[in-house]
This record gives C-alpha cells, sequence and structure tokens, in this order.
C-alpha cells in the first residue's frame, strides 16, 4: 500500500455536511502526511461516480456513502465483502481499484466506547441497506443477537441469520438505519438506549453518529489505508478530541 495519496476524500450524495474529509485531514496532519488534495465528490450512482473519479489523475483514497455502498460493489465485481455485498472505502493505485468496509467494524468500536458490549447483547436494527447489512455482519461476529425491524426495505438473509432472534424479547440497544443523512433524529425503535447514525451542523463530539464516523474512518486507516502504520495512529478518544479542535 502506498504512503499516502494525491487525493482523500468523501463521495456519495448528500456529502456537504460529511465529516470525512475533515478526519482525513486530521490523521494526515498527525501522521505528517504532506500535502493531500481533499475532494468532495458528488455522484447520484456508480457512473456518475467514476467519471468524477476519472478526472483525478493520480492516488485516490474515498470513503463512499449512500447512495454508492451497493452500486460500486456490483460495478466492480468485487468477490471481497461478498456477504454484505457493499463497500464505503476506496483506494485507486496505479489504476487499479481495491475496497473494503469498515461501516460494521466502525460500529462496534462505537458502541464499546459508550459501554456496550455486542458479545451477548440483543440489537434492534431498522432498515435492510448496505449498513445495515454491514452491521449486521459484525454484531453477529461478536457474538451479539438481532431484531430486525423493516424500513424502507427488510434486511436480506445472510451469516447473521444464526443470531436472529424474536421481536418480543427486549432489545438492549437500536439504531435506526433509513434515518436521512445530514439532519439527526431517528424513527423511535424499543430498546433500553437507542443511538443514531446522523448528525447535523451542531453536533457534539459524544453523539454517537459522529463517535461512529470517527471510529469507521479509524478502522479504514488500521485495516485498509495504512496497516503498516497502526502504531502510529490515534486511539480513538485522541482522533474525537482532535476532532472537536476542528469543530
Amino acid at each position: 500500500m502506498l504512503d499516502y495519496p494525491n487525493y482523500w476524500g468523501v463521495a456519495g450524495y448528500p456529502i456537504s455536511h460529511s465529516l470525512t474529509p475533515r478526519l482525513f485531514e486530521i490523521l494526515g496532519d498527525f501522521l505528517g502526511s504532506g500535502s493531500v488534495k481533499t475532494v468532495f465528490l458528488e455522484a447520484g450512482d456508480a457512473d456518475e461516480f467514476f467519471q468524477r473519479a476519472e478526472k483525478l489523475e493520480g492516488e485516490l483514497w474515498i470513503s463512499c456513502t449512500s447512495p454508492l455502498k451497493h452500486s460500486v460493489w456490483k460495478r466492480l465485481g468485487c468477490e471481497s465483502e461478498e456477504e454484505i455485498q457493499a463497500v464505503n472505502q476506496l483506494v485507486r493505485m496505479d489504476g487499479e481499484w481495491s475496497v473494503s468496509n469498515s461501516d460494521g467494524r466502525g460500529f462496534i468500536m462505537a458502541c464499546r466506547h459508550i459501554g456496550v458490549e455486542p458479545g451477548g447483547s440483543i440489537l434492534r436494527i431498522r432498515g435492510g441497506g448496505s449498513t445495515a447489512r454491514s452491521i449486521a455482519y459484525s454484531w453477529s461476529k461478536e457474538g451479539g443477537q438481532i431484531i430486525p425491524v423493516r424500513g424502507r426495505r427488510a434486511l436480506a438473509g445472510g451469516p447473521w441469520d444464526v443470531s436472529i432472534v424474536d421481536d418480543s424479547l427486549k432489545a438492549d440497544l437500536s439504531v435506526d438505519l433509513d434515518v436521512e443523512a445530514g439532519v439527526g433524529g431517528s424513527f423511535p425503535l424499543p430498546a433500553g438506549r437507542q443511538v443514531s447514525i446522523s448528525y447535523d451542523e451542531d453536533w457534539k463530539i459524544d453523539d454517537f453518529a459522529v463517535i461512529m464516523v470517527a471510529a469507521q474512518h479509524l478502522e479504514a486507516w488500521k485495516k485498509f489505508f495504512s496497516p503498516n502504520k497502526i502504531e502510529k495512529l490515534p486511539s480513538l478518544i485522541e482522533l474525537l478530541e482532535l476532532l472537536e479542535e476542528r469543530h
């Protein structure tokens, strides 16, 4: 993996609210990456994304969000992330694309940050899109159980099926994955505690959505962007503090 790209940033729509470009810059400064240009690639589908990316010459690191996660995975014909059928991290190096998905791992890290251990806990999850599948996959791998709630779509079958339990049980945690990006708030779901994955311009570093996006990004650097620099990366707490300084 290359040390640092010519460009990094975010792709999808809407993305004007996204903290991802700021997180790239914070980690880049922390590691002494030098001059990397930050980009916002607004794109409503995979074709539009690749058209915009082709105009950028050189190496590229992109975190992608809705509505690109599944369409980009499908367009690239990725064998990796087969169970989830979605990606949220992309690298173009020497003209070739490689992909990863840190949504689920970031959610797990954020849960542990707020004191919720997935193993032995029940998660009520609304929605069936790319982020829902990624979270269901990671939650199940950690030994957690899942109560799926149909939103715009149902959670499709997958490796997490073995972790699905009856909806009459009390959930420890709930999350609405159909919430609109950039507006905050969620559809109310019964559980001991509900978290949101959407933040707005008045975000704070103790908002779960902000913790999660920082955790996702940190996971991407650890396992995909710069696995050779894991020991040099800040902790999640340190990254959140650095993010607050730039608010």
